[in-house]
């Protein structure tokens, strides 16, 4: 039986029927048409589909569409300010951070994520905050570089 949801989605509210075994990367990537979000291993290991629920940064495969019911969440999509791309996005385009592109998305979330809360992380804290997030093409010193400029671009503009 489908159960009504109501969810914030990038400063957009979505009313829908959801099945109960439905997960939230399947509403925004089928749903929703937010495709940004990545579809790995759909066991929580790669982080190709981290999404900010209530601004915390989760495995949207490992969270049931029921669950977001009246809860907010950011995307890819929404993090970018029209056609202004987010400067962590920028970063990672300036410092080459960006391969395939398969998990830059959820990479680039948890970054995000990170700098909400500490807006000069140290590297090792810029490691770990990415430790869930999976990149088989870099050796992620691009990615701690990218990060690291973001970091230092808002020291310079204090």
């Amino acid at each position: 039986m489908k159960k009504l949801v109501s969810v914030n989605v990038n400063n957009e509210i979505w009313e829908m029927e959801v099945k109960p075994n439905q997960t939230l990367l399947d509403l925004l990537r089928n749903d929703l048409g937010l495709t940004g979000t990545k579809e790995g291993c759909s066991t929580g290991d790669c982080g190709a589909c981290t999404i900010l629920l209530d601004g915390k940064p989760v495995n949207a495969c490992l969270v049931l569409a029921v669950e977001v019911d009246g809860r907010s969440v950011v995307t890819i999509e929404g993090i970018a300010r029209g056609d202004q791309l987010h400067p962590v996005q920028k970063a990672f385009i300036e410092k080459g951070a960006i391969q395939c592109g398969f998990c830059s998305p959820g990479m680039i979330i948890s970054v995000v994520a990170l700098l909400g809360r500490n807006p000069d992380p140290s590297e090792a804290e810029i490691r770990e905050a990415i430790a869930g997030n999976l990149c088989r093409c870099t050796g992620y010193v691009k990615i701690v570089d990218a990060v690291q400029s973001v970091a230092e671009g808002r020291k310079q503009c204090e």
